[in-house]
């Protein structure tokens, strides 16, 4: 094993970027999770999504 330095789990990162890569090419459910996003916005839940999407943008904004 190679010395590696840094935060994170190099292994957990990989494993991450592989599932994640398999989804963006399953179009059929990217499709599914666009249509449940879309319904969420569309649902009692939606003040509170566009609220955390708000105070998310704005500590994105500060850091």
């Amino acid at each position: 094993m190679t010395d590696r330095i840094g935060e994170g789990s190099y292994e957990g990162t990989e494993q991450f970027d592989k599932e994640q890569a398999a989804f963006a090419k399953d179009a059929e459910k990217v499709d599914r999770k666009a249509r449940e996003a879309a319904d969420a916005l569309d649902s009692d839940e939606a003040a509170e999504l566009r609220q955390a999407e708000q105070q998310s943008g704005q500590r994105g904004q500060s850091a």
